[in-house]
């Protein structure tokens, strides 16, 4: 099952709100998953609320076409992220492996959905793309044990954790470099369905492929993250858990279109602008 997030077309109702509300969705899509750049055709079965809050569908059911534009799937309390989860993407950056999983966080206004806008930060003179794996959490998660993890996951989706890789080596701590506004894409939808262990990831720049690894190369399998995480804080339904990126992140400059594909799930696009 594909979720999504949008805002939907003004209501017919007596007294109706204009604009309304972004709400959730179940896409029921006739394409197969990774041709998220194919034209759209299908429908959005209209959610009372977020589907891991109990949400269900309200009867309203609205086209899937180019007059939809998807925000990002996820409205969450926290996004938590995951460094140097690829003993590759450590190398590359001139780190060690840690020894335990490196846990940060990006604040929830830094998220923007499908087909969004990356902004380059005056600030920053190196900003570089790192696609990565994102976690839905479904179900309240304090103090689990490893295979306690499945149980508590909602789905996965593509992510982003844009970077600016000068701040974030003159500033010693991230918060700066991960947490400027659109640093977190997140899209297009979210699939239920899917066994996280062993999916490809892979980002292009301008269709030029730049990164291409599997789940299966993290050090930290998901199960261990959230299980590791929840031993520090508690995942509420509905955050986000972004688990690290494989090798060949690099810069990103006004005018490139990003492309994050997760196998299973589909693609993710954002144009890049000052």
């Amino acid at each position: 099952m594909r979720i999504v997030r949008f805002s939907p077309p003004p209501s017919t109702a007596p007294n109706a709100q204009d604009p309304r509300e972004p709400v959730f969705a179940i896409l029921d899509d006739a394409r197969p998953a990774g041709e998220g750049r194919a034209p759209r055709a299908g429908s959005l079965r209209v959610l009372s609320r977020a589907p891991w809050l109990g949400g269900s569908p309200t009867g309203e059911v609205v086209p899937y076409d180019d007059r939809v534009a998807l925000l990002a799937p996820v409205a969450p309390s926290k996004i938590l992220c995951v460094g140097r989860n690829y003993a590759a993407h450590a190398k590359e950056l001139g780190n060690e492996v840690p020894k335990e999983p490196l846990l940060f966080l990006k604040p929830p206004s830094a998220l923007i959905g499908h087909e969004g806008t990356i902004v380059l930060p005056p600030e920053s003179t190196r900003v570089e793309h790192e696609a990565e794996l994102g976690v839905v959490i479904g179900k309240r998660c304090r103090a689990i044990a490893p295979e306690q993890a499945r149980a508590h996951i909602f789905g996965l989706t593509c992510t982003g954790d844009i970077t600016a890789r000068d701040l974030q080596r003159s500033d010693g701590q991230w918060a700066r470099a991960k947490g400027f506004d659109t640093f977190c894409p997140v899209g297009p939808w979210i699939e239920t369905d899917l066994d996280p262990r062993d999916v490809r990831i892979a980002c292009t720049v301008n269709g030029a492929t730049k990164q291409d690894g599997r789940t299966a190369q993290m050090i930290f399998p998901v199960d261990v993250l959230l299980a590791y995480a929840s031993r520090m804080m508690t995942l509420e339904p509905g955050d986000l858990v972004l688990t690290g990126t494989p090798e060949g992140v690099g810069p990103l400059v006004h005018g490139d279109r990003i492309e994050i594909t997760v196998e299973g799930i589909g693609t993710l696009g954002c144009a890049v602008r000052k």
